[in-house]
């Protein structure tokens, strides 16, 4: 176990991508549930990739 130490070199490294989520964008915060609401942008963004990736 000594030997394998990848693992302990790359936790740092995250594995995911956050910056083109719906959520990068934030256009407001609902006031009494901390909600994010992203731009219209990017929600029309999401709808394509969800509506282009369907079986």
């Amino acid at each position: 176990m000594a030997n394998n130490r990848f693992k302990e070199k790359h936790m740092g490294v995250p594995i995911e991508k956050h910056d083109t989520a719906a959520w990068a964008n934030i256009e407001s915060i609902k006031h009494a549930s901390n909600v994010t609401i992203p731009s219209e942008i990017q929600v029309r963004n999401a709808k394509e990739y969800v509506d282009t990736n369907e079986k």
